[in-house]
């Protein structure tokens, strides 16, 4: 018999995987805000996986409480997401994916590009996907992950936050408004490099992000945690002292 999987948050995505893991011959347990983890944590020691599926507001919070004997099989599919972000909690070598399907209440899965995955559960993950048909792509190395994440990072915030401006689609923006994009890309560049620790190469983001916008041309720019992402970037900038005059000029008009 497979061992168990755990699942924290069982939401739209989590309940995708949930599906996936259950197609895959494994039990499925999961953990509610209501549960106490360290009880379930001595009922189920040894899962497959632990499966991280709060929204990525909740994520500190949670990493710090995920109980010791869990913690060798975290595995994260949070937006917003860099190795900084577990690497602070002591987390070594968790699984991770860039999670590029959307579940909405009703629809069924929406998929943009194949789905990136790194870590020792990484093949476990691609396999879930693989029982329900959802793209996905296995990982060899650390930078290709971070290549992955910062990617994602791109493509939400600048969607996100361009959006507050123009409205409109991912096809629209960068069809009709592709240099005030840039020059959004041109302030999430700085905080990315920050924030990843390291120099990235900004125009192979803009072309991986750009792919991401001809898997889905209709997807809406503006979603409801915009203005959280933007207010989020420029508390970033502010803490390290970086100079973002675009990101500040889009929070400017829309207070203002």
């Amino acid at each position: 018999m497979k061992q168990p999987i755990v699942i924290i948050g069982i939401g739209e995505i989590g309940s995708v995987f949930a599906r996936g893991f259950l197609r895959s011959g494994h039990v499925v347990y999961p953990i509610t805000r209501a549960m106490d983890m360290a009880v379930e944590a001595e009922n189920i020691p040894d899962p497959e996986v632990v499966l991280v599926a709060v929204g990525e507001a909740a994520l500190p919070e949670m990493l710090a409480a995920i109980p010791q004997q869990w913690r060798s099989k975290v595995a994260l599919i949070q937006n917003e997401l860099l190795p900084t972000d577990w690497q602070q909690h002591g987390y070594t070598e968790p699984t991770v994916i860039s999670v590029w399907f959307e579940k909405k209440k009703g629809q069924d899965v929406k998929v943009v590009v194949p789905s990136p995955i790194f870590g020792p559960k990484a093949q476990l993950l691609a396999d879930a996907l693989n029982a329900l048909e959802i793209p996905n792509e296995v990982l060899e190395t650390e930078e290709q992950l971070l290549l992955e994440l910062v990617r994602k990072n791109y493509y939400i915030l600048t969607t996100n936050i361009a959006g507050l401006k123009t409205g409109g689609s991912v096809s629209e923006l960068w069809g009709k408004h592709e240099d005030f994009a840039r020059s959004v890309t041109a302030d999430i560049y700085k905080l990315q490099t920050y924030l990843a620790e390291k120099p990235l190469d900004h125009e192979q983001l803009i072309d991986a992000m750009v792919v991401a916008f001809e898997g889905d041309p209709n997807h809406q720019c503006m979603g409801r945690s915009a203005p959280a992402r933007l207010a989020r970037a420029l508390d970033i900038a502010k803490q390290a002292e970086i100079e973002v005059p675009i990101l500040q000029a889009i929070q400017d008009s829309i207070s203002g």
